[in-house]
């Protein structure tokens, strides 16, 4: 395949960027888009040219670096996938792919492709985990947890952070990311002892780190590359609702307890 690359450059974070346009000839269908701008990285190093900076990291789509917007969708023009799992089979011969970085406030560029989302690193430090006692490891059925209950929390928690939600959404809305860390643990009986202040905090830093409103368009869901689904987001809802309720009646926020 011969394929013409309209790519993002920009130095570094201050700089302005602009697009560069790239020939690349002899692709194999079969390679990852990854394996592609390996190959691009390869000739533009053999002409003594600077290569294009990405993320990367397992190419497994597990570790959500590989945040690249092609033609106009995060991840690229496949359902259900990571950049590293997009192959290039989803191209024609002859076609012009245009490669952008993560558009939002919360995630400045940082040189070419890479964005900075050490914005979604605060989110979670804000709330995203549970406070335990250490100490031996329970017996696994010492606490029942409804079949239900469990396959939800485990949906919510295969979200791997990537920012596909947020590029996708026209308000760069990180709701739909916050919405999957809640409800991974509001479903749980370990998360609800924290429950009211972890998703006050959470949505407090969100805001804080300039991220959007939610369009209700479903942009989010629709990009996702785990399929974490818009509920996630009503439960985001539920639980803050549930949480300035109980703080008004004088409640503890620390306290549990289902909605």
């Amino acid at each position: 395949m011969d394929l013409t690359l309209k790519i993002w450059r920009q130095p570094n974070a201050s700089s302005k960027g602009k697009f560069v346009t790239y020939k690349i000839k002899d692709i194999s269908p079969g390679s990852s888009f990854l394996e592609m701008m390996d190959e691009l990285n390869e000739s533009l190093v053999t002409k003594g040219d600077e290569p294009v900076a990405f993320d990367h990291d397992c190419r497994e789509g597990i570790c959500g670096t590989c945040s690249m917007f092609i033609n106009g969708r995060p991840h690229g023009p496949d359902t259900g996938v990571t950049t590293c799992q997009l192959h290039m089979r989803k191209f024609k011969d002859g076609d012009t792919i245009v490669i952008e970085p993560w558009r939002a406030r919360a995630f400045p560029v940082l040189k070419d492709l890479i964005v900075d989302r050490t914005a979604f690193d605060k989110i979670v430090q804000a709330g995203g985990y549970v406070s335990v006692n250490t100490g031996g490891v329970p017996d696994g059925n010492a606490i029942p947890i409804p079949k239900v209950d469990a396959e939800l929390a485990m949906d919510a928690a295969a979200c791997i952070s990537c920012g596909a939600c947020v590029a996708a959404c026209k308000n760069a809305s990180a709701m739909l990311f916050v919405g999957a860390f809640v409800s991974k643990f509001a479903l749980l009986p370990q998360g609800r002892i924290e429950a009211h202040e972890r998703v006050q905090k959470m949505v407090a830093e969100m805001d804080r780190q300039g991220f959007g409103n939610c369009t209700n368009t479903g942009a989010c869901e629709a990009e996702c590359p785990k399929l974490i689904t818009l509920e996630n987001i009503a439960r985001l809802n539920r639980e803050f609702l549930a949480a300035k309720l109980g703080a008004r009646k004088g409640e503890n926020v620390r306290g549990g307890g289902g909605i």
